[in-house]
């Protein structure tokens, strides 16, 4: 079963990463979560399988240890809080632009460029 979920994991955050890299907004959402989704995967097969953490109920080597399980539901707090910020962001761009398409930052395009004029000039000083 760690391996069916581990590949589990491994789809989601493939999936995840290459929606990520797409220029249109709700795929960059839906990336976001699906990597969420794979976070909480990997931190629930992190997790010993074992009996309910109940005092009383058996040994206390046999429990399984609720750690990952607190860090998971911690995690799907932050990560619908992530996707609300994102969806609100994603509505106020769409009003704006009329357009789901992420622009280009042309005053990062100069700056790049100023770096490339510059290094040329490193190299031709040397």
């Amino acid at each position: 079963m760690s391996v069916l979920l581990a590949f589990t994991a491994a789809v989601l955050a493939t999936v995840g990463t290459y929606l990520i890299l797409q220029r249109i907004l709700s795929r960059i959402i839906i990336g976001l979560g699906l990597l969420g989704h794979a976070a909480n995967i990997v931190l629930l097969t992190s997790g010993r399988r074992g009996r309910p953490p109940i005092i009383g109920s058996g040994a206390e080597a046999a429990f399984a240890d609720p750690l990952p399980q607190a860090f998971v539901l911690t995690a799907i707090v932050i990560t619908f809080a992530v996707s609300a910020l994102l969806l609100a962001l994603a509505y106020r761009s769409v009003l704006l632009t009329a357009d789901d398409v992420v622009a280009d930052d042309v005053e990062d395009r100069l700056i790049a460029r100023e770096g490339a004029y510059d290094e040329e000039l490193d190299e031709g000083a040397a």
